[in-house]
């Protein structure tokens, strides 16, 4: 069989190997992308993604090199305000609240919000438009023999291709990861989030808000209007068994823990799309560089899903392998570099985001009580807050 020859190969065509793909192919690399599953594009299709995605500032100059932002933004909805709430006392309301407004530290907003799904249309149509980008749904990467001079990777159809850099964008599981004999370090918390859409009764006014209370925040994230209706996107993170509970209620028992949970502060919530769960981990791979390869996205690092984090530490990944990959992509030079730079600041935003959890997650109410007295002396120190603020953008 002939073997196919390309610079760049992604696996991997979940968001962030889609934004690879668009950003390796729009600066002028043969790029061929490779799934098992093809992008489901519809929110209304089974398998659909109906999480959302918040790219913060620092992320959107990556989407508008990749010739993406123009597509996105009119379906964006910015996010201005950070809201924190505490309902730790003794009934599930509001008793403290603390909002860090992007106004302090910049004239942009903190970022902008989008539906996975939505995410996946329109970087698939920006894909199709770029003759240097092959997109291959439907085929997974099945072997892969990483050398210094190239990587050979066989795919599922039988194929067998040659690139200079081989991009590990393949998941928590990642088989680049496996094959190229990286470990990964890996924390559990028992939890499960659950994600779906909701409407309500009162605007969101661009704010997003995560409330405190216990098994982890409960974070409702601004959407565009749906049907006529203010909308947002839910993020439910509870321990397994109380996921397991609430998945089992009624529909009308449902909607009454969520109203519970959401402490009433945009008023009656109702759901408007299905349920969809997933595993809550904390995992960092031991080395993100292999021969001719690089992690990135969740091959590399998986996050809970506070403070938006997640998928801008993956364009992060990704802008500077672009950078790094300006010469000879995949040279050790370059990957040397990436794994210098990108490895220690990934590490140092897990544990950050791992104490943040953890605290979410308490149950006690004397620790409760103490969570909502740090959140307060924390918030009240401008200095500080405004540190925080930049940081949780990764703006210095």
């Amino acid at each position: 069989m002939t073997m196919q020859d390309c610079d760049i190969l992604v696996s991997g065509g979940g968001i962030a190997g889609l934004v690879a793909a668009a950003a390796f192919g729009s600066a002028g690399h043969r790029v061929t992308c490779v799934d098992p599953a093809p992008p489901v594009t519809e929110e209304s299709a089974e398998g659909s993604d109906l999480r959302s995605t918040a790219f913060l500032q620092p992320s959107i100059p990556v989407l508008k090199a990749a010739g993406l932002w123009e597509r996105l933004a009119p379906h964006a909805t910015p996010l201005q305000v950070m809201r924190i709430i505490d309902a730790g006392g003794k009934l599930p309301q509001a008793r403290l609240t603390r909002d860090f407004d992007a106004s302090e530290i910049s004239e942009q907003p903190f970022g902008w919000n989008l539906p996975n799904w939505l995410l996946k249309r329109e970087i698939s149509a920006r894909l199709a438009e770029l003759g240097n980008v092959r997109f291959l749904p439907g085929t997974a990467t099945t072997a892969l023999l990483a050398r210094d001079a190239e990587a050979l990777v066989t795919l599922s159809d039988g194929s067998q291709h040659r690139a200079r850099l081989v991009i590990g964008a393949d998941g928590r599981n990642s088989m680049v990861r496996r094959a190229l004999g990286i470990g990964t370090r890996t924390l559990r918390y028992g939890q499960k989030a659950l994600a779906f859409a909701v409407t309500h009764d009162r605007p969101h006014d661009n704010v997003s808000t995560e409330i405190h209370r216990s098994g982890g925040p409960f974070t409702l994230v601004p959407l565009p209007d749906r049907d006529g209706k203010p909308s947002s996107a839910v993020v439910w993170m509870e321990r397994g068994p109380e996921v397991a509970r609430l998945r089992a209620l009624p529909a009308q028992e449902f909607s009454r823990e969520l109203n519970l949970r959401s402490a009433g502060i945009l008023g009656e919530l109702t759901q408007v799309t299905r349920l969809t769960e997933w595993p809550i981990i904390s995992q960092i791979a031991d080395r993100f560089t292999g021969p001719r390869a690089a992690l990135i996205a969740e091959a590399a690092h998986v996050v809970p899903p506070i403070g938006a984090q997640g998928l801008n530490m993956s364009l992060a990944d990704l802008a500077n392998l672009v950078e790094l990959s300006a010469g000879d992509p995949g040279s050790r030079a370059s990957l040397d570099s990436y794994e210098r730079r990108r490895r220690p600041e990934a590490l140092a935003r897990l544990m950050g985001i791992d104490a943040l959890n953890r605290a979410s997650m308490i149950a006690a109410p004397p620790l409760r009580d103490l969570r909502a007295a740090a959140l307060g002396s924390l918030y009240a120190a401008g200095p500080v807050r405004r540190v925080l603020m930049r940081a949780g953008l990764g703006i210095r």
